[in-house]
């Protein structure tokens, strides 16, 4: 590893000391992403089967089992060190994909299991990402998130597109159910990740601008129900849940585009499947290029703000888009170029506004933004979208409706941007 410290450096302009552990976050994320890119077309499948006029129920599921993981996870938070309750969390959920690999050999084709399985992928997806950025939020600070987020997000990426491939290349062979398995063995192994990544951070002098060695074994405390009261308290933490809400309206809408459109354009499963492992793998391509070559760049020079801004400009063009010729290769072209933007651009930003508050923020509040504010902008959304069509709108009359929303989205973004800056320069990340 040490090999590749000089031409990383000047890649990444990562400092020697960063190196290391960077490289150990970028297989973290990479091992992330893998195993939910895989069950992702999975799920996709899973709400089709349970029914494309029910999704709103299933988002509407997903809020209430999100309400109820999330308080568990803030009592985790409370009592337990992070160098405990990280493994803890992806050990949880190794474990529930095992029990709905036995269900679905156990009571195959069952539409209530595909039902769970849609809205617990969908919870699981936000807890372990959410649980991944608030650790990096915790170990690098807002100069070191500008330069280095581009680069670990990459292995998220990259994750991402191994995963719609072993999807795709496997799913004839082993069938839907046994890839599970496949999941649950990188969330082991993004465990072992973890672990690196702390006994790298012990090793380091405490005069190093991650967090000190204490951290590891240092219990966060605070209330349960703290990350509410965060947000309640704090002016810009509520912004960031505003971009949240609109980020899953927006998503929300393209989602259930999404499934009338490939519903429409395919009667068999199998070949859903893989359109919705090659919109996937699309993404990919594109968002790793960007991440390795000017995600950095970008959040440095132009700020977090405009580098955020930029998916609303791409979210307005697309609907703008889809509004004049809702067909399937406009809304595959629409999905590559948005979600490139926000695994790019947006994400690396985003996760970057955390390094400027408290440790209690990075991971109870964040954590509540992350599952149940996005989670219950998904429910509030779905309804919204089914009640759109129930007064007649078409695919065309609601992608218009999106389109003013994200312009005002957009100036939102920049505002959000602007106050992160003045947070850095006031006060040092924790």
């Amino acid at each position: 590893m040490d090999n590749l410290t000089q031409p990383l450096g000047r890649v990444v302009k990562a400092r020697p000391d960063e190196v290391r552990a960077m490289l150990w976050a970028f297989a973290y994320f990479f091992c992330l992403l893998s195993g939910y890119y895989i069950l992702r077309p999975l799920r996709d499948e899973s709400g089709i089967a349970a029914g494309v006029g029910n999704l709103q129920w299933l988002f509407t599921g997903t809020f209430f089992v999100m309400l109820a993981v999330a308080p568990l996870f803030g009592a985790l938070v409370t009592r337990v060190p992070r160098r405990q309750f990280i493994p803890w969390v992806y050990h949880f959920f190794a474990a529930s994909l095992v029990l709905f690999f036995a269900l679905g050999h156990a009571i195959p084709g069952q539409a209530y299991v595909a039902g769970a399985f849609f809205m617990w992928v969908s919870v699981f997806n936000l807890f372990v990402v959410t649980v991944f950025w608030g650790f990096m939020a915790d170990l690098f600070n807002t100069e070191q998130g500008k330069r280095l987020f581009g680069f670990i997000a990459a292995g998220g990426s990259a994750g991402a597109l191994v995963g719609p491939l072993l999807t795709a290349g496997l799913v004839t062979y082993l069938g839907p159910v046994n890839l599970l398995l496949i999941s649950a063995l990188l969330l082991e192994v993004a465990v072992l990740c973890v672990r690196q990544i702390l006994n790298t951070q012990q090793a380091q002098k405490p005069a190093n601008s991650m967090t000190a060695q204490s951290a590891n074994d240092q219990v966060i405390g605070g209330g349960i129900l703290a990350g509410l009261t965060e947000i309640a308290r704090s002016p810009f933490l509520m912004l960031i849940c505003c971009h949240v809400l609109l980020l899953s309206l927006t998503s929300t809408f393209l989602y259930f585009q999404q499934a009338s459109i490939v519903s429409a354009a395919f009667d068999n499963p199998a070949d859903r499947t893989r359109v919705f492992a090659s919109i996937d793998l699309a993404v990919s391509v594109v968002t790793i290029i960007l991440q390795l070559t000017v995600t950095g760049s970008v959040l440095v020079r132009l700020g977090v703000g405009a580098a955020l801004a930029s998916l609303a400009f791409v979210t307005m063009g697309g609907f703008l888009a889809l509004a004049i010729m809702p067909t399937l290769i406009v809304l595959v072209v629409f999905q590559a170029l948005k979600r490139a933007a926000e695994f790019g651009f947006a994400n690396p930003a985003r996760e970057t506004l955390f390094t400027v508050v408290t440790r209690e923020q990075k991971y109870k509040a964040k954590s509540v933004i992350d599952t149940a504010v996005f989670r219950g902008g998904d429910a509030v959304n779905g309804w919204i979208y089914t009640g759109l069509r129930s007064i007649g709108l078409d695919l065309s009359a609601i992608a218009l409706v999106a389109v003013p929303i994200s312009v005002a989205w957009a100036v939102l973004l920049l505002l959000l941007g602007r106050k992160q800056e003045e947070l850095a320069q006031s006060k040092p990340a924790e």
